[in-house]
C-alpha cells in the first residue's frame, strides 16, 4: 500500500500571496478552475495502490478547507484528512510529529509533496524507480538556467547511479544546474534520520533551555537538516524529469501556472476546456482535437515542422485544403472539435460576442458582458465583466465589478521562452524604492468604474475607484 503527503503550510506563510491569500488559504486558491492542491490529490489518487491522502499544515481548519476535503473523498473515493501541527513545523517537522498516521497501516512507501509547486506530477514513474532500486529518500529534479539555479536547492548527482551526491539549498553562487521539485517519494526508513535531527534539536535546546521544553524542537528542514546531511552516503537519490513544473510562490506565479496546467487539460481533462461552439463566445488560442470514430485512416504524413493556427494573422506554407486540418491524420473540418485552452465553471453567464483566450480561467458565477475581451487572466467567484472591459494579464477577485469600457491589464513576468530550462524568477514588488511592473491584482469586491485604466496595480479588498491607477499599490 501506499500514501502520499502534501505539505500545504500555513497563515503565516504565503504572504507574497496577498491580497488573494485574504479571502482563501494560498492552497485552495483556484488555479486552471480548481483548488491548487486539487492537482496534487489527482495525481495521488491515479497511483495503483494509493490507500490515503494526508495534508499537514498549521491552518485552522475552517469551512472552506473541511468543505473541500469533504468534496474530495468522495470525488476520489479516497480516505483524505487534514493534520494540524501545534505550531509551525518546517518542511519535515509535520512529517516527524505525525509518522504514526503515515506508517498506519504499514506503507511500503509514501509520497511527499509541497503544496506550492505546478507540476504533472510523474508519480507512477518515480515509484518504478524506487522499486527497482529502493532507497529512503528519492527526489523529483528537474534543470535550471545558471542563473536561476540559486532560487532553488541545487543537486549534484552521480550521472551513472543518480545517488545525490551533493545538496546546497539556495547557495550563493553555482552549484549544479539540477534543482529540487519539491516532490519526494520516502521509504518508511526515511523518518529515522528526522528522529535524528529532532533529537539533536531537543539536546542543543536543553542547552539553553533549562525548562526543557524548547518550542524549536520539533522543527526540522528537510532541505537543509537532512538532504544537505545525507547527502553522498548513499541514501539519497533523484530522479530528473523534462516535465512542466513551477513553483506558485506569488499571484504573477499562479496565473502562470494556470497556463501550465490549461495546455496540460489538452491530455489529462479535455472535458474542462471550453469548447468553440456556434452562438457561444469566440475562444482563442485554441487547438485541434479528432471526435473519436469520426476521423478516416491516416494518410500520408504532412512535414514534421508543421504549425497549425486558427489566427489569420499567422499564416502557414503548408496547410491542408480548407476542407481538412491535420491532427495526426487526414480529418474533415466537421469531424473536428475546437478546444482552446480555456476553463468555464458551468454556471458562469458569458455573453456570446465575449472573446476569450489564451489561458483564461472563470470561475463560479461569473457575468461577462457583450463585447468583453479576456486574455491570460484569472477571474474568480461572482465577478462582473460589464460591456466591453478588456482584462489582460490580471486576476479579478471575488465579486469584483469591473465597469464598461474600462481595461484591466499587467506585465506578465514569464520565464524566457528562449530558454528551455528557464523559470519563474522570484518575483519582488519594490526595486530601488519603485514598484516593479507586474500582473494587475483586484482583491475582494474591488469595483472599478467606466472607462478608466487600471495598469500594473495592486487594489486592497473593498475598494470602490473613481478613476484611473498606473503602478500603485491601493491600499
Amino acid at each position: 500500500m501506499l500514501k502520499a503527503v502534501i505539505l500545504i503550510g500555513g497563515p503565516q506563510k504565503g504572504t507574497r500571496f496577498r491580497p488573494l491569500s485574504f479571502e482563501v488559504p494560498k492552497p485552495l486558491f483556484p488555479v486552471a478552475g480548481v483548488p491548487m492542491i486539487q492537482h496534487h490529490i489527482e495525481a495521488c489518487a491515479q497511483v495503483a495502490g494509493m490507500q490515503e491522502i494526508l495534508l499537514i499544515g498549521f491552518y485552522q481548519p475552517d469551512e472552506p478547507l473541511t468543505r473541500f476535503l469533504e468534496a474530495a473523498q468522495q470525488e476520489f473515493n479516497l480516505p483524505i484528512r487534514y493534520l494540524q501541527e501545534f505550531a509551525p513545523l518546517g518542511t519535515g517537522g509535520g512529517l516527524y510529529h505525525f509518522r504514526d498516521q503515515i506508517l498506519a497501516g504499514g506503507p511500503e512507501a509514501f509520497f511527499v509533496l509541497n503544496a506550492d509547486v505546478c507540476s504533472d506530477f510523474p508519480l507512477s514513474t518515480m515509484l518504478e524507480v524506487h522499486r527497482h532500486q529502493p532507497h529512503p529518500f528519492l527526489l523529483l529534479g528537474t534543470t535550471a538556467n545558471r542563473t536561476q539555479s540559486l532560487n532553488y536547492g541545487c543537486i549534484v548527482e552521480n550521472p551513472q547511479t543518480h545517488e545525490v551526491l551533493h545538496y546546497v539549498e539556495k547557495p550563493s553562487t553555482f552549484v549544479s544546474d539540477i534543482i529540487n521539485c519539491g516532490i519526494y517519494l520516502f521509504s518508511p526508513e526515511a523518518l529515522k534520520p528526522l528522529r535524528d535531527v529532532f533529537q539533536r534539536n531537543q539536546q542543543d535546546g536543553q542547552l539553553e533551555d533549562s525548562s526543557g521544553l524548547w518550542p524549536g524542537a520539533g522543527t526540522i528542514r528537510l532541505e537543509q537538516d537532512v538532504f544537505s546531511a545525507l547527502a553522498g552516503q548513499g541514501q539519497i537519490y533523484v530522479h530528473l524529469t523534462d516535465g512542466i513544473w513551477s513553483q506558485i510562490k506569488s499571484a504573477g506565479s499562479a496565473l502562470y501556472a494556470s497556463r501550465l496546467y490549461l495546455s496540460q487539460y489538452q491530455l489529462t481533462h479535455p472535458e474542462r476546456l471550453a469548447k468553440h461552439t456556434p452562438g457561444g463566445p469566440r475562444i482563442r488560442g485554441t487547438h485541434l482535437a479528432p471526435i473519436p470514430n469520426l476521423c478516416p485512416p491516416a494518410q500520408p504524413p504532412l512535414p514534421t515542422e508543421l504549425v497549425l493556427t486558427l489566427d489569420p494573422e499567422v499564416k502557414s506554407q503548408s496547410l491542408p485544403s480548407l476542407n481538412q486540418m491535420w491532427f495526426g491524420v487526414f480529418a474533415p473540418r466537421s469531424s473536428l472539435l475546437l478546444l482552446g485552452n480555456v476553463y468555464i465553471h458551468p454556471t458562469a453567464k458569458v455573453a456570446p460576442s465575449a472573446v476569450l483566450g489564451p489561458n483564461v480561467s472563470i470561475g463560479e458565477g461569473v457575468t461577462m458582458g457583450e463585447g468583453v475581451r479576456l486574455r491570460e487572466s484569472i477571474v474568480l467567484h461572482g465577478a462582473t465583466l460589464q460591456e466591453h472591459t478588456c482584462v489582460l494579464h490580471s486576476i479579478v477577485g471575488w465579486g469584483s465589478t469591473v465597469g464598461r469600457w474600462a481595461r484591466v491589464e499587467g506585465t506578465p513576468n514569464d520565464p524566457n521562452p528562449n530558454d528551455p530550462r528557464a523559470h519563474m524568477d522570484s518575483e519582488s514588488l519594490f526595486k530601488d524604492g519603485k514598484l516593479l511592473p507586474a500582473i494587475t491584482i483586484l482583491g475582494c469586491r474591488v469595483r472599478i468604474p467606466a472607462e478608466v485604466l487600471i495598469l500594473n496595480s495592486i487594489v486592497l479588498p473593498h475598494k470602490e475607484l473613481s478613476r484611473s491607477f498606473t503602478n500603485q499599490i491601493i491600499l
